[in-house]
């Protein structure tokens, strides 16, 4: 996929005032999209069924067509797809009616250029959040905001959506870093339920003593502080999918209460007595070994199991070589853009660099060191000096695997050829801690990589060829 908005969005303006359409043709076109009109809903249901859209934009007053009948055949056909109303006529009941039947939003006529504008991208970049599949012209590179060609993550995308298409329980496996979270977004929005809520909850992220009212919710008078009834996400999820991430953290009593959920369908308020029937699909994710967990006893085995009925499994990038480049051209692309820096390419040099590091975060590590090369880069290509790669940094500072540093002899020492058989030593020891890439080598070092080639060529240790 291409970074122009007009390949990422393919918009229809439904209106059958045609000065509203010209306008809005012109407007969305100026900003890059793809645009085209339809003068009545009846044109609008008929172009659904020979192309495909990203957004709609439609009027909610018309004849025989209006816009909720466009919206309701649009979520029916293509669920993925954003509907926008725009009406003269706003009214709030209308406006419920709209939002309850999957709009993204209502505006009332006349509305601010800069607004719309506003609503429109915020409505695109919800769309690729939430990992929407690409349409047939996008190829294999994204999965919606998931991003690889990569054998491995070809088996990913296949297992979403196979997924999608059940209502059983999914646990996704991953280090911290590889994307679980837009895999569950992906599962939700391929699924039946893409038109209800998506809620997720980071079990790692909220205390113990508050993660059961978070979740379960809390009758008035249930604690102090219980001022009033207080729905949790678990509710709140009725309908769609509830993504429970960081799994592993929940301590065994809340566990037992999970179990419940999944056996019963049912949850129970602090405070509370009836039972609360639910309907949500159950997505988990764990960077922890949760079988081992299970022999420790700090995991329930029957949890496990009810858990990990359809197991994906998100490679770390170091498995994944080949998506690398398009990861990092991808990162480049967004903080360009968000910095608002003329910087147009990563250096062959600072890509191999990228290429033969191991990423012990994964994705999310590429991207903050993407996001740092460009923040910190003066020029209009991103060299390797303006990347920080830690785990070397770390190495090298730990000296763990270079050799201890030469004692001085007793003897009276030439200090110039003392320090140049030091320098020597250091630099054998960054190529063989780099395997003989030489970028790595400089960066392990501190050096830009020319010094480093300087200090190669005075030594002897490599030739002007090389």
């Amino acid at each position: 996929m291409n970074n122009s908005k007009s390949s990422q969005a393919r918009i229809l303006v439904v209106d059958d005032e045609q000065s509203m359409r010209e306008f809005l043709d012109i407007m969305l076109q100026s900003e890059g999209y793809a645009v085209q009109c339809a003068e009545s809903g009846t044109e609008a249901l008929e172009r659904f069924q020979r192309e495909s859209f990203d957004l709609v934009i439609t009027d909610i007053r018309m004849k025989p067509v209006d816009g909720l009948a466009v919206l309701r055949h649009c979520k029916s056909t293509s669920p993925g797809t954003i509907v926008i109303i725009i009406s003269a006529y706003a009214n709030a009941e209308t406006a419920v009616s709209a939002m309850k039947e999957g709009a993204y939003d209502y505006l009332p006529k006349p509305f601010k250029v800069d607004e719309m504008c506003t609503v429109i991208r915020n409505a695109i970049e919800s769309r690729e959040d939430v990992g929407m599949a690409p349409r047939e012209q996008d190829g294999p590179l994204y999965f919606g905001c998931i991003i690889g060609e990569s054998p491995a993550m070809h088996k990913v995308y296949e297992l979403i959506g196979r997924v999608a298409a059940t209502s059983s329980n999914v646990l996704i496996t991953g280090e911290s870093g590889t994307g679980k979270e837009l895999v569950a977004k992906a599962i939700h929005r391929q699924s039946a339920r893409c038109s209800r809520p998506f809620v997720a909850v980071n079990c790692g992220g909220v205390p113990e003593t508050l993660i059961e009212s978070e979740l379960f919710g809390f009758k008035k008078g249930a604690f102090t502080g219980a001022t009033a009834n207080k729905k949790g996400l678990v509710e709140a999820a009725q309908g769609g999918t509830l993504f429970l991430d960081e799994i592993g953290e929940l301590s065994l009593s809340l566990q037992v209460k999970l179990l419940r959920l999944l056996q019963e369908k049912t949850i129970k308020m602090i405070g509370g007595t009836e039972d609360i029937p639910v309907d949500a699909r159950i997505i988990t994710a764990t960077n922890r070994d949760l079988e081992q967990m299970v022999i420790e006893s700090t995991f329930r085995e029957d949890l496990y199991y009810r858990l990990n009925v359809l197991p994906i499994r998100l490679p770390p990038l170091r498995e994944r070589r080949g998506d690398i480049s398009l990861l990092a051209e991808h990162f480049l692309a967004k903080f360009r853009k968000e910095f608002g820096k003329d910087i147009r390419k990563i250096s062959s040099y600072a890509m191999d660099l990228l290429n033969n590091y191991d990423f012990p975060g994964n994705v999310r590590e590429l991207e903050n060191i993407v996001e740092r090369g460009v923040a910190l880069e003066s020029s209009s290509i991103v060299l390797p000096e303006s990347l920080t790669l830690a785990a070397y940094k770390r190495k090298a500072q730990n000296g763990s695997h270079a050799d201890p540093l030469p004692s001085l002899p007793m003897q009276t020492t030439n200090l110039d050829q003392f320090l140049a058989d030091l320098e020597i030593k250091m630099l054998q020891n960054a190529l063989q801690m780099a395997h003989g890439v030489k970028l790595k080598a400089a960066d392990l070092l501190g050096i830009t990589f020319r010094s480093f080639r300087y200090r190669l060529l005075k030594y002897g240790l490599a030739s002007e060829d090389e």
